[in-house]
């Protein structure tokens, strides 16, 4: 482990009640302002000893950063820092950009009123839903409901994959920059505008929710690894 993270654990060490937490912190700090760069071996041995607690608590720790979509895990390898580049999350939303206006245009005169209704229980899940590791989920049913009666199987299909790949940058942005950061706003637009069976104005409100979760989050990366 470098100096650099030991003196991030004396750092933080008198600020927290349990090791869990403490663990969870400072790693957290690290892999988030680059101490730690993506692809870093994680041996709890050594991080055992570097933080001079137990292996339970370290094992604990890096379960819940592999829930934020900071750590991998690997077989016969063991944890491992996560490589998330900007590049990366350029490519998944020039995609989503490119396919998930599709669906939504043409699902939104299909749409029933008991749909309607999912969305918006949808949306009141994410806003009282405490556990950060969940709103990627949440977040993947409320565009799929509103997509789902687009009647092109396929497309649905790439759509949802590549919603599912876009969980992993979004717990990842929770991490980084909190919950406050991800605005209801837009999904709240969408829906009304998806009610009022307005395609183009719901197409217009996801292309600017999409382009701003990408410009967000590739200024955060471009400015951690500068």
């Amino acid at each position: 482990m470098t100096a650099t993270l030991a003196q991030l654990v004396d750092q933080a060490r008198p600020r927290f009640r349990t090791a869990t937490e403490f663990v969870e912190a400072t790693l957290r700090q690290a892999i988030l302002n680059g101490t730690l760069a993506g692809g870093t071996p994680l041996r709890q041995e050594e991080l055992a000893a570097t933080f001079g607690v137990s292996r339970m608590p370290i094992r604990e720790a890096l379960r819940q950063l592999e829930a934020q979509a900071l750590v991998d895990f690997y077989p016969h390898r063991g944890a491992i820092v996560a490589e998330i580049s900007a590049e990366d999350a350029a490519d998944n939303y020039t995609i989503r950009l490119a396919l998930e206006p599709v669906a939504l245009r043409l699902s939104i005169p299909h749409l029933s009123g008991a749909d309607l209704d999912r969305a918006a229980e949808l949306l009141a899940e994410l806003d009282g839903e405490p556990d950060q590791n969940r709103l990627g989920e949440l977040n993947r049913r409320f565009h799929m409901t509103l997509y789902a009666r687009a009647g092109r199987p396929r497309l649905l299909a790439l759509v949802e994959q590549h919603l599912a790949q876009a969980d992993r940058y979004l717990r990842f942005h929770l991490a980084a920059m909190g919950r406050h950061h991800i605005s209801q706003g837009e999904h709240r637009a969408m829906l009304e505008a998806a009610k009022a069976r307005k395609p183009a104005l719901a197409c217009r409100i996801l292309v600017a929710h999409i382009g701003t979760a990408a410009q967000t989050l590739e200024r955060f990366l471009e400015g951690r690894d500068r």
